[in-house]
């Protein structure tokens, strides 16, 4: 353990630290957050960890890109706040305070989505601003929550049912405000968006559910109560709209549910601890990283029959396709690395060193992965 951190610490040393008067390259990037170290930045035309960008001490986790690639957000685990980065400098020019614990951003037409467990302390500012008074707090439990009955599994604390659940602010990106925030079900995880870009879903792992949301509003629509125990955690709508996969870490499956009703359609087996999962560009395969097993695993995306197991390395949960869909890249956090696999052949290219505690993994242009 103390030889790797040391590794990784060497291969950082290397790499030059990104400061407000250095200009990121602007051809094809991946971005990478480390827990630790910041924001890593991979120059994709030559497979290089090229700089970092020194925000480690914030605990970056969740990250997103704006449609221009001109702005990444980051869910800030030791500053409680969404940081706003110009892609062009690396500087960071914005921030909001969201709450405790901060973990899951997805952006969508001007707005950011962040997940966060406010517990007792922390929290978004309290009452909308002036210009979203008249829309709907959307406040409240999803009808799924609301059932109960999910619990924490084997080994969980059982006062998981009677802590504060967790919540998603919706930030304006355009003032980044904070508009309101929903309450959600325990240990809200994975985000997601339908077809038609007017509901919002989120995966419950605390409490084994699925909630659906309005977009923009907030609003509670619908859910699903999944097997007791399973921990739902990736969520990815195929690439037809007509589904959802949600990735079941603690049952070692995923189950594909119907997009208009939620109601299971199928369950597969995964190799141990699936989380991070994604369709490949041209929507013929799905991809989902199981964590625990060390394997990403490769299914058919219509069938969902079994093709093919990559050998990855530790807590790899979220990856990326790259934008020629060439190449697929996971964040390994326990490995302190981003894996890098042909997307045709599975055969291993490189590891990018110098990431420790990797937690996510985004590109520009933007492609298709576990995370966008």
């Amino acid at each position: 353990m103390h030889l790797k951190r040391s590794v990784a610490h060497l291969a950082l040393a290397s790499v030059t630290t990104l400061g407000p008067s250095l200009t990121l390259a602007a051809g094809p990037t991946a971005y990478v957050t480390s827990e630790t170290a910041g924001v890593g930045v991979i120059d994709l035309d030559q497979m290089t960890l090229a700089k970092t960008i020194a925000v480690g001490a914030d605990g970056p986790r969740g990250l997103s890109l704006t449609e221009d690639g001109k702005h990444l957000l980051l869910a800030n685990k030791n500053t409680s706040d969404l940081s706003e980065i110009d892609t062009s400098t690396g500087e960071v020019v914005r921030r909001v305070k969201i709450g405790k614990n901060p973990e899951f951003v997805r952006v969508l037409r001007g707005y950011a989505y962040v997940t966060y467990e406010p517990g007792e302390d922390g929290g978004p500012p309290s009452g909308p601003p002036a210009d979203a008074t008249k829309a709907p707090a959307g406040a409240g439990a999803s009808d799924a929550a609301k059932q109960g009955g999910g619990g924490p599994p084997a080994g969980k604390d059982d006062d998981n049912a009677n802590s504060p659940p967790a919540e998603i602010a919706i930030v304006d990106l355009k003032s980044l405000r904070v508009l309101r925030s929903v309450k959600s079900g325990h240990e809200t995880e994975g985000v997601e968006f339908s077809a038609d870009g007017k509901e919002l879903l989120v995966t419950n792992e605390g409490d084994d559910t699925v909630s659906v949301y309005h977009v923009g509003t907030g609003a509670p629509m619908r859910g699903i109560k999944l097997d007791h125990g399973s921990r739902p955690r990736g969520i990815k709508r195929s690439p037809d709209g007509k589904q959802y996969v949600v990735t079941l870490e603690n049952t070692n499956k995923f189950v594909v549910l119907d997009a208009r009703t939620l109601k299971p359609i199928k369950t597969v087996d995964t190799k141990m601890g699936p989380y991070g999962v994604a369709f490949d560009p041209e929507g013929k395969r799905l991809m989902v990283a199981a964590s625990r097993g060390k394997t990403l695993q490769v299914f058919d995306a219509k069938t969902f029959e079994h093709i093919a197991d990559v050998p990855m390395g530790m807590r790899c949960w979220h990856f990326s396709f790259t934008p020629d869909g060439s190449k697929i890249m996971l964040a390994c956090g326990r490995s302190n690395a981003v894996y890098v696999f042909d997307a045709t052949s599975y055969q291993p290219i490189k590891q990018i060193e110098g990431l420790p505690l990797a937690w996510g993994i985004v590109t520009y242009p933007h492609s298709a992965g576990s995370i966008e």
